[in-house]
């Protein structure tokens, strides 16, 4: 067997500026604004974001150290930290900014945008950022998709997931959203979400914080079922949307599901219930899925990939989610050996970087080139981890969740 390296490309880091580099990169016309804001400003995340923690979002030399130090050789680029007027870091896409505050936030996203540019041009061949468009506007949305691709953000966009609670806003099924699809489609961009958003405000509270964990998956597979089963696949055939940071073992029966509503509606009837019209799939959503649709697959447990069989192998990415501390590093090559020490060979490169660089668009020649210095190869990666080796000290869920388990079995097996 061959031990040539993986091509290992990370489909979810994140990154962003500091105040005083985006404010380069303001209009100028907001930036005296952006002083007095800045003087009051504290952040709410200090600790993520103290000291080396937080020059590992913009500091080239750190990043690509550190990235390559554990095989990564391209990676894929959300945002990170706090855009000017912001109150929080901008980890996931926006889904509920205020009328009253948009002008301002929308200056932010601006500024954060065109420093996204230059952060991904220092090396274009390991960068693929993602610009941040808000839906507030969907005509000056429509205006910035454009721009990203001029500006070769080819990671695309980050699609907005709506709160239930921002009742201001359309939602990713009301039609008025085809001007964004069309755009992303003509501009051969992919169009990203991230889990975490279109989650209502439950309050700061535990009980509120609790509700918020339990909404985060399936807050986003609504903005995926939302698309499916309003028809945006079957009118814009070309567009690619990926979920980051979900896994994909919750899809397969997801995708039962709406098959079976597709099904009822067009036998025009459920139960007692009848439908009349004219319905706007030609497909079952299922088949719309596996030609459109990818899932990524950050820090994931085997379990997390179980789903892998009813989406095709050809449509999940894998993702470190650098610099997060729920991320692998330091311990990517631990995280492998976990997960994929008895995955098939051809389905382990095609998930650790392959699909990656079909999605993105990354030079595969050059990635190959990069993986021959810093990719770990598969005798590596066949070697399963023992127990002993498991990290102790990583915030990383797939460590942290298997050494709970294995504690709480030890003490009931006692």
């Amino acid at each position: 067997m061959s031990d040539d390296p993986y091509i290992l490309i990370t489909a979810d880091t994140h990154a962003g500026g500091g105040h005083a580099a985006y404010r380069e990169y303001l209009d100028p016309k907001y930036r005296d604004k952006f002083d007095e804001w800045r003087g009051g400003y504290r952040n709410p995340e200090t600790e993520h974001y103290h000291n080396v923690k937080k020059l590992r979002n913009w500091d080239f030399d750190l990043r690509s150290e550190e990235q390559n130090s554990q095989g990564v050789v391209g990676e894929v680029i959300y945002p990170n930290t706090v855009p000017p007027f912001w109150h929080k870091p901008l980890v996931m896409p926006p889904s509920a900014v205020p009328p009253e505050k948009y002008e301002l936030y929308q200056a932010g996203i601006d500024a954060h945008n065109r420093w996204l540019a230059d952060f991904c041009a220092e090396d274009p061949y390991r960068r693929a950022g993602i610009g941040v468009i808000l839906p507030n506007d969907l005509e000056k949305a429509e205006k910035d998709i454009a721009e990203f691709a001029k500006a070769g953000l080819r990671g695309g966009v980050l699609l907005p997931l709506i709160a239930p609670d921002a009742t201001w806003l359309k939602p990713l099924y009301d039609p008025a959203w085809d001007r964004i699809y069309a755009a992303i489609q003509d501009h051969d961009l992919v169009m990203n979400q991230h889990t975490g958003a279109g989650i209502a405000d439950h309050g700061d509270g535990l009980v509120g914080q609790a509700i918020w964990m339990s909404d985060v998956r399936w807050a986003a597979q609504t903005g995926m079922r939302h698309l499916l089963l309003s028809g945006v696949f079957e009118r814009f055939p070309k567009l690619k949307y990926i979920i980051t940071e979900s896994g994909c073992r919750w899809a397969g029966d997801l995708l039962k599901d709406l098959d079976r509503i597709h099904g009822s509606i067009n036998a025009g009837v459920t139960g007692e219930i009848k439908y009349s019209g004219d319905w706007v799939l030609k497909r079952k959503p299922s088949e719309y899925a596996r030609d459109c649709i990818f899932y990524g697959a950050s820090f994931p447990s085997k379990a997390d990939l179980d789903g892998i069989d009813a989406v095709g192998e050809d449509n999940v990415l894998w993702g470190n989610d650098y610099p997060h501390y729920e991320g692998t590093f330091p311990y990517n090559l631990e995280s492998l050996r976990m997960t994929f020490d008895d995955m098939s060979e051809e389905r382990r490169r095609k998930v650790l970087g392959l699909n990656a660089i079909k999605l993105y668009k990354f030079d595969e020649a050059e990635m190959k080139k990069r993986a021959e210095q810093f990719g770990p190869r598969p005798s590596q990666v066949n070697v399963p981890l023992p127990d002993e080796d498991i990290p102790t000290d990583s915030y990383c869920y797939l460590f942290t969740d298997t050494l709970r388990d294995r504690r709480e079995a030890a003490a009931t097996a006692g």
